[in-house]
């Protein structure tokens, strides 16, 4: 068996997450790579994805990997690939890894890309792409309160999922923020992520921008582990997966 490792850029507005779920009514990133790449080969292929993008989540650089019998070439995939692929999920690169490459199992670190416009109106074409703020943001507040957030720290209190039952313990390695009269960017790169964990980041530190919570403020919600003093969840249109490390 060959394996391979693929980097895939997606438009998630529509799909519902990177990960086939149980109900068929739904429409993921997964489903619609694998169903092409078993018509390529005839035979059943399941493709392992490095991070679990949510429902409405976009990716600059998704990492995958499948094992196949193939005869093809990787550029011979990935010209097959997009070809037949709906129009917003674009293979970016293919290639051949050793059999011990596993897209999840190796990755070191995530990074992710919230973006955040501001402005008299929201843009027409840049409102899936980006969340809007009516408001404007204090972004020098904002690094503040994100210095709190940096190292290894239990995450609880970011974690929508009451019966987490996995550790809630993650290192933050780096929070950039960007921000000018037009748009706010905050890059987050962690160990891991578990689902909503980025947006709940990000949700807090514009409360912080808003001036609802005191940046010092941040420290206190760590140490509490309660989800309800942290701020809302972002929404999905804004976040990125932007890189995966090994």
């Amino acid at each position: 068996m060959r394996n391979f490792k693929l980097v895939i850029e997606y438009d998630g507005s529509r799909y519902d997450g990177w990960q086939k779920q149980k109900n068929p009514k739904s429409i993921t990133i997964q489903d619609k790579i694998e169903s092409v790449l078993s018509k390529m080969e005839e035979e059943e292929i399941t493709l392992i994805g490095a991070a679990r993008t949510e429902a409405g989540v976009h990716a600059n650089a998704q990492i995958a990997n499948f094992t196949s019998n193939t005869k093809m070439k990787p550029y011979e995939i990935k010209h097959y690939l997009n070809r037949f692929l709906p129009r917003d999920i674009a293979v970016i690169e293919v290639t051949e890894e050793a059999d011990r490459f596993h897209s999840s199992f190796n990755a070191k670190s995530f990074k992710y890309l919230y973006k955040i416009a501001m402005g008299e109106y929201e843009s027409v074409f840049e409102r899936k792409f980006s969340y809007y703020s009516f408001k404007k943001l204090d972004v020098s507040r904002m690094k503040l309160g994100a210095k709190y957030l940096l190292g290894k720290h239990d995450f609880k209190a970011f974690s929508d999922n009451k019966r987490m039952k996995k550790s809630t313990e993650r290192e933050i390695y780096s929070i950039d923020i960007y921000g000018n009269n037009s748009e706010v960017q905050i890059t987050i790169q962690a160990d891991d992520f578990w689902p909503n964990m980025a947006r709940i980041l990000v949700g807090t530190l514009m409360e912080v921008g808003l001036g609802n919570i005191d940046p010092e403020d941040v420290a206190n919600i760590l140490v509490s582990k309660d989800r309800e003093m942290a701020g809302p969840t972002a929404e999905a249109r804004g976040l990125f997966l932007l890189e995966v490390e090994y």
